[in-house]
């Protein structure tokens, strides 16, 4: 219950966030960075908060991942109609989040999971590029990373006196920028190749189900 109830508040946070980059206002991109490094924190803490006090579930898991979806897209859609990256970025996040989850939906229903001893990964490559503790950390951390490097990019370019910083961050961002969503698209690659064998398994399962 309070790890799900977590995952909510970082949603809503993330509106928060929204809401205050449309401001454009110094201040206010100091607030949204702020509230940025606060979701992103939250993203670690409901799934600690889970095991801690035995709430870990299947719903809970999945609950998990559509948060992550929706902070995640948030963010980069935003970025995207306020014109500090390219198009192309949620673009690519939308379609790997979309095709990868569908495949996890279809491991679901024979009852593997995304993470977990339960993980639909079964090969050690698949295991360590998308459903291990280092991979998952490692996509936050590059996360946190480059939406704290965006909305610190833009401040420096509304603040006074401040052009000189947002110049020297420009490479900066658009390097982590590119970083972050290879790295967003490899780990979707091992869900893509082992998703045959599921797609196989349940296939022969409705052919061994009698039609009545």
């Amino acid at each position: 219950m309070w790890a799900n109830a977590i995952t909510t508040v970082r949603m809503l946070l993330t509106v928060g966030v929204i809401v205050l980059l449309y401001e454009h206002t110094s201040e206010a991109y100091l607030w949204a960075l702020g509230l940025t490094i606060l979701v992103i924190w939250m993203d670690g803490l409901d799934g600690y908060v889970a095991r801690k006090l035995g709430e870990s579930s299947t719903f809970g898991a999945v609950y998990d991942i559509l948060g992550d979806r929706v902070v995640e897209q948030l963010y980069w859609v935003t970025f995207a109609v306020l014109g500090w990256v390219g198009l192309w970025v949620p673009l690519a996040v939308i379609a790997r989040g979309v095709l990868v989850d569908g495949f996890r939906s279809i491991a679901l229903q024979q009852g593997y999971t995304a993470f977990g001893s339960s993980t639909m990964m079964q090969s050690p490559l698949g295991v360590l590029l998308t459903s291990s503790r280092f991979s998952r950390w490692t996509y936050a951390a590059l996360k946190a990373v480059v939406f704290a490097l965006i909305i610190g990019w833009q401040w420096a370019r509304l603040s006074e006196g401040q052009e000189t910083l947002y110049e020297q961050l420009t490479p900066w961002v658009n390097g982590c920028v590119i970083a972050t969503i290879v790295f967003c698209l490899v780990r979707g690659l091992p869900v893509l190749i082992e998703a045959p064998r599921y797609l196989n398994d349940l296939e022969k399962e409705k052919q061994k189900t009698p039609t009545t």
